[in-house]
């Protein structure tokens, strides 16, 4: 998670632990001796007395408390000359970021092919392609996302977009197979972007993987191993794309992400390990059968060991045979 700016006003306040500190002395007097203050304290510290909350008293070795409002005023007054100048910075803005712009707009972009489709040939290209396509239209995504759970080395990247996305008030909608609530880094993509306003959905028939971005732009791939991938701007195309996408919407089972991603017993994954478990399937049998990794199949083994008093595998498989029977 990206950290949010600090503002002139939320710099120039004192933080929670300062807070606590500066009610701390206030209760013993407003006066503090040095030795009176632990190491842990010392960021606190520091902060009021850059703050003019704490005056230190070299002679005595001690802080005392003054007036926050004499510190509110030259608060204010700081933070009044920081707006006015900020102010003075964003008209200037457009003019200090001209030269860029215009330059952005004089760059040939790398379209070929057709009217209404041109064709991506590498990679890099098409994830600059996307890049590009969510800025330009930002509102709404939808994604069809075939496969399997996605790339766990892929989902910061997608969640910091999804962000992004909320941030400038569009939406996103996915469609991912069922295998993928059975991997907990995309479960815990999907029930982080859930918290954006973003639905993910899951199907259970073969579908093929595209985007479409606003309704009017569509990329899809145009190679089987996804190298090369066709941008789709006409309109009877792009809205023959978004019908398919609907269609495979309401066919598609929602799902309780944050259950999933909280560790939930009552988890799809962790019923079909037991179940498997009891039918006789070792560790990495499951894990195949499932498309898990063998850590994370462990993981649900041993809360099932905990949960039978099992000590060994054989006699945990055996007590859920005897359960079932």
């Amino acid at each position: 998670m990206t950290d949010t700016p600090a503002t002139p006003l939320s710099a120039a306040l004192p933080d929670a632990a300062a807070r606590a500190l500066y009610l701390a002395v206030l209760r013993e007097g407003g006066r503090v001796r040095s030795a009176e203050v632990g190491a842990e304290d010392g960021p606190a510290l520091r902060r009021l007395v850059e703050l003019g909350l704490l005056v230190p008293q070299l002679q005595d070795a001690a802080y005392s408390a003054v007036d926050p409002r004499a510190a509110t005023e030259r608060i204010g007054t700081e933070i009044r000359r920081q707006s006015a100048r900020l102010l003075v910075e964003a008209e200037q803005l457009p003019e200090l970021m001209g030269e860029l712009t215009r330059a952005y707009d004089a760059t040939p972009k790398r379209r070929s092919g057709t009217a209404g489709v041109r064709y991506l040939t590498a990679k890099e290209d098409i994830r600059h392609e996307l890049e590009l396509l969510a800025q330009e239209f930002p509102d709404e995504t939808m994604t069809a996302q075939p496969g399997g759970p996605r790339p766990a080395e892929l989902l910061p990247d997608s969640l910091d977009r999804a962000r992004r996305v909320h941030e400038r008030g569009g939406t996103v909608r996915s469609l991912y197979e069922a295998s993928a609530r059975l991997d907990p880094p995309t479960v815990r993509f999907a029930a982080e972007v859930a918290l954006l306003g973003c639905t993910t959905r899951i199907l259970d028939v073969p579908f093929t993987r595209f985007l479409v971005f606003d309704r009017t732009v569509a990329v899809i791939p145009a190679a089987p191993d996804h190298t090369s991938a066709a941008v789709v701007d006409d309109p009877a195309m792009v809205s023959f794309v978004v019908d398919t996408f609907e269609q495979l919407w309401q066919r598609a089972e929602g799902v309780n992400w944050a259950a999933l991603a909280a560790g939930s017993a009552d988890s799809p994954s962790h019923q079909q390990i037991a179940r498997l478990l009891a039918q006789g399937l070792t560790q990495r049998a499951i894990a195949t059968r499932l498309g898990l990794g063998e850590r994370t199949v462990a993981g649900h083994i041993a809360r099932l060991r905990e949960q039978y008093d099992a000590e060994t595998l054989f006699q945990l498989g055996w007590q859920m045979r005897g359960e079932r029977l």
